[in-house]
């Protein structure tokens, strides 16, 4: 159904985008808020992939499924935000006396600890740097089951292949992760 309304849209017909847009708008919100925290922020970056995924489609051949496509636009749209985010200076600085007034609020005075912050951060980074290590097909697999929690079967048709290289790429990828994980933890003993 996606090739046909994707052909649709190629030959001009604007409606047939509105038409994949509304089938995986949530999904491409979702996984862009896995690296765009702000979910303002991860609607409007949301809004920009698929201005590019319109501009880019006359250009889709079909090699992989339309989702898979749309997903690493999706994606690299998302980096690309973040990296000239990070480029812009902050938008205000917080008051010397405001500060005082966060001291005393009591929802910021959590269980947390400095050193319970470092190890969730060097886990969280650990965890993200060996996905972006795995090779592309393996970490979009991983990505696909455990931040839009799609079943193997979905994965499979998302990424055109057998189910059983799905489950392939996701046990290797799993292992990567957990190899990252056991190494942050040794250093920490």
């Amino acid at each position: 159904m996606d090739l046909e309304l994707v052909q649709r849209v190629q030959e001009g017909d604007k409606k047939a985008f509105d038409v994949l847009i509304l089938k995986y708008q949530q999904r491409i919100v979702h996984v862009i808020t896995g690296f765009v925290h702000d979910p303002v922020e991860a609607l409007d970056v949301a809004q920009e992939a698929f201005i590019k995924a319109y501009r880019a489609i006359p250009n889709f051949r079909g090699d992989s499924a339309f989702y898979t496509w749309l997903y690493r636009i999706a994606i690299n749209t998302a980096k690309n935000h973040l990296t000239a985010r990070a480029r812009r200076p902050p938008a205000m600085d917080v008051d010397a006396l405001d500060a005082t007034n966060y001291y005393d609020a009591p929802e910021l005075k959590e269980f947390e600890t400095p050193e319970s912050n470092l190890i969730s951060t060097e886990l969280e980074h650990a965890i993200q740097q060996a996905i972006q290590d795995l090779p592309e097909d393996t970490a979009t697999a991983i990505r696909l089951r455990e931040f839009e929690g799609m079943s193997y079967e979905e994965i499979a048709q998302v990424m055109d292949c057998p189910i059983g290289t799905v489950r392939s790429r996701i046990f290797r990828a799993r292992e990567a992760i957990e190899k990252q994980i056991n190494q942050i933890m040794s250093e920490e003993e």
